[in-house]
């Protein structure tokens, strides 16, 4: 079976998400291999700001050693030259962070000390990656190879014949702002670094960074450099924003291959030898094969049927970057940093790091929760440890700092999500008084993070004022930069927490958080039919176009009109009833000429660039405000529209570098991808409500955790499922009739056979009023 959604032009859609990246991912799969990993492209995403990288990591890992080719965060596809192998990357992120230690092997004598200038040619017709490996061919005739398990990174280099093979190690230069640096070069074998830095779209921070470095056998000369000055024999350098390395040189006359494991702590140094001592003793293909089993196992937990190579291709590479973050932040003796800058230790659980939660929310938490529970729940409870260790919750954590980038109130839907999911038993009482603090309150002035800091004006006025450029009086964004979108995100989050309130008894609190649930009305202008920011007298602010409004974060009033998943018959009654909201649906998503030709209207009509986030009237698939969008008509009686709209915007992720719909953001777009090809979505993130649409596959076998789901399997089954017969004529729940448009996660742990019957043309499915998921109230 084919998946041929036609484009004007005669080509299919996977025609155009075709010219598949000519690489070991793609010939694997047209060679039926049955291993998972070899349909997986690491290069996927790596050009037009998708901002993946290509290296070697495990499922979580701390390490996530990749080349860095000058882009800003990293690598990018259209770039020739390698500056360093480096230990840290976070997988789609917007802004530079990581590249922490940059390796790089040569040949001769050292004299650049400038990674730029010192960087090695290469060409794509050298490069093979594939989960947990990475290799490149140099043109310096050397050939590096790059494995890694969940705390280091190991490196094999195959040089020339030549008695100058060296290894440079740069403390000094990375993708952030170094602030300090400190290297050792402690035996024949043995280099350690200090490294500490700050960034990420402003100036947080610093986080420090300790590495050991240890290789498979003696140096024959080795050296360190401070600025521009290289000094033979020197086994210690230290510097502060400058550049600063070493440098260790091996006899590749006749023994032309050099193996290195890098281990990498958040603590000390001596974590640092812990995580080392805890992977030592393997070799380099020892190494790559446990990573590559790593990654059949997590990858097994999704099996699909039908589908072309190009459509699995495309799925299971989203499904591996939905799997890169967070990451384990504790040391192999589960000592971790808290935000404290204080040393804990991890009793019972691994500790997590690195929330990009203003993403993650939406889909990507989900998907864990589903698919890994056990470490979902460690994840949950490591959040609830910045708050038990540095007093208040993370808005955008990057390894033991705040950065207070984007806007609203994320970590209140992740932690009521994994409540919701059943991965807080133990916790629910420190979870939800963590959350009340911060839904009510302000962190002290002392504290690094912003927390909710429009709270004062929303929980007085019912909304954020919106003040153009905003106060910055901690470094990052401010909510009142973005008034609206700060306002109907922060109600969302307080329908969230009523919801979880109530469970536990606490009534009174569920009414309040419910009461200020409904705030995202305060916005609304009966004159354009649009929400709208306010400024502090309360008048209305900015232009009364939607599509040239202010106050919004990364987005317009047409695209943030539909994020109130708490409350859409409410919407619906503002907007003007369910006509009126579907014919403003189908404005939005430009529906008519989608029908005509669902590929061409993704990328022409939706899509402008990866940064085009304002000046416009129609869906964005390419960032987070809009991810749930699609799914409205499931709540406005048309559900096989969001069928349409959801496989149009699949065609937008395509095997091919430029494959990925805008930045990553730690597996957030990759999650959509997964979950909306399964045809399971959570619409409403913070609760356990998965909508229901088309899947692309025939069938999708889940293997789920029996301690969270007892059946252990979920079946989902679509026969003849094609760009035809889309359109869902029936739904059956282990066998028994399903008319509503959703399911909840009480329903799925139960389940063990959800099944589609499908069509060529729209049925009355899910039309029912009582179809719709639910307002929370």
């Amino acid at each position: 079976m084919r998946w041929k959604l036609r484009t004007a032009g005669g080509l299919t859609a996977l025609a155009l998400l075709g010219g598949a990246l000519a690489g070991p991912a793609a010939r694997a799969a047209e060679q039926g291999s049955d291993r998972l990993g070899d349909l997986v492209n690491p290069f996927i995403g790596t050009q037009n700001e998708g901002n993946t990288y290509p290296g070697a990591a495990v499922p979580f890992g701390m390490v996530q050693l990749s080349p860095d080719t000058g882009h800003n965060t990293g690598y990018d596809y259209t770039q020739n030259h390698i500056r360093g192998f480096s230990l840290v990357h976070l997988s789609g992120v917007g802004c530079r962070i990581g590249g922490d230690l940059p390796v790089l092997p040569t040949t001769g004598d050292v004299t650049e000390t400038d990674y730029a200038k010192y960087a090695a040619g290469f060409s794509h017709d050298s490069e093979r990656a594939s989960p947990g490996y990475y290799r490149v061919g140099l043109d310096s005739g050397i050939v590096a190879e790059l494995t890694a398990t969940g705390r280091t990174g190991v490196q094999r280099y195959t040089f020339p014949a030549t008695d100058k093979a060296n290894v440079l190690l740069n403390a000094g230069q990375a993708l952030h702002k170094t602030v300090s640096t400190d290297v050792e070069v402690l035996d024949d074998r043995t280099v350690r670094t200090r490294i500490s830095g700050s960034g990420f779209c402003r100036d947080t921070g610093p986080y420090t960074v300790y590495t050991i470095t240890r290789f498979d056998r003696p140096f024959t000369a080795y050296g360190t450099w401070h600025g521009g000055t290289v000094t033979e024999g020197s086994a210690e350098s230290a510097a502060g924003t400058g550049r600063n390395g070493a440098y260790a040189r091996f006899d590749a006359t006749e023994d032309r291959t050099v193996e290195a494991t890098t281990a990498l702590s958040y603590v000390d140094a001596r974590g640092a030898e812990v995580n080392l001592r805890s992977a030592e003793g393997r070799s380099f293909a020892d190494v790559r094969e446990a990573a590559r089993r790593s990654w059949e196992d997590r990858l097994d937990d999704v099996r699909v049927r039908g589908g072309s190579d190009t459509l699995r291709r495309t799925f299971y590479s989203s499904l591996y970057r939905s799997f890169l973050a967070p990451n384990i932040g504790s040391d192999a003796d589960g000592r971790y940093t808290g935000w404290d800058h204080r040393i804990h230790r991890a009793r019972g659980f691994t500790y997590y790091q690195n929330w990009s939660l203003w993403d993650t929310y939406r889909t990507q938490c989900q998907l864990l929760a589903l698919l890994a529970p056990r470490e979902s729940r460690d994840m949950a409870i490591s959040v609830l440890k910045i708050d038990e260790d540095g007093g208040w919750l993370p808005k955008w954590g990057y390894g033991t700092v705040e950065t207070n980038i984007m806007s609203g109130d994320p970590v209140t839907p992740f932690l009521t999500n994994a409540y919701q999911q059943g991965l807080l038993k133990g916790y629910e009482e420190q979870a939800y008084r963590a959350l009340a603090k911060n839904a009510d309150g302000l962190p002290p002035a002392a504290y690094p993070g912003v927390g909710r800091d429009g709270n004062r004006e929303y929980i007085a006025d019912g909304f954020v004022p919106y003040i153009k450029g905003g106060p910055h009086a901690k470094p990052g964004d401010s909510d009142y930069a973005h008034g609206a979108s700060a306002t109907m995100e922060y109600a969302l989050s307080d329908a969230m927490l009523s919801r979880m309130a109530r469970d536990l008894g606490h009534d009174a609190d569920a009414e309040r958080y419910t009461a200020r649930s409904r705030n995202y009305r305060t916005l609304f202008d009966a004159s354009t039919g649009f929400f709208r920011a306010r400024d502090t007298s309360g008048a209305f602010a900015g232009p009364a176009d939607p599509a040239d409004s202010e106050g919004f974060h990364e987005g317009t009033a047409w695209q943030y009109q539909w994020l109130v998943p708490q409350d859409l018959p409410g919407l619906v009654d503002l907007i003007g009833g369910k006509q009126a909201a579907n014919d403003r649906l189908d404005a939005f998503f430009a529906y008519e000429q989608l029908l005509q030709d669902p590929a061409r209207t993704a990328r022409e009509v939706w899509v402008d660039g990866p940064y085009e986030y304002y000046n416009s009237d129609k869906y964005n698939p390419q960032n987070e405000p809009d991810l749930i969008a699609p799914y409205t008509y499931l709540s406005t009686g048309q559900p096989w529209k969001t069928t349409d709209v959801v496989h149009a915007a699949l065609t937008l992720f395509t095997d091919t570098p430029t494959g990925m719909t805008g930045n990553d953001d730690l597996g957030t777009m990759s999650a959509w991808h997964v979950l909306s090809s399964i045809g399971l979505f959570p619409v409403q993130p913070g609760y356990d409500t998965w909508g229901l649409s088309t899947p692309v596959f025939e069938r999708v076998d889940l293997r789920l955790d029996r301690g969270y789901y007892p059946r252990g399997t979920l079946t989902v089954t679509a026969p003849g499922t094609s760009d035809r017969d889309r359109y869902i004529q029936s739904v059956r729940v282990d066998g028994a009739s399903h008319d509503r448009t959703y399911l909840t996660t009480r329903v799925l742990r139960g389940l063990e056979a959800l099944h589609f019957a499908v069509g060529a043309r729209p049925s009355a499915w899910g039309t029912a009023p009582h179809a719709a998921p639910p307002a929370l109230k």
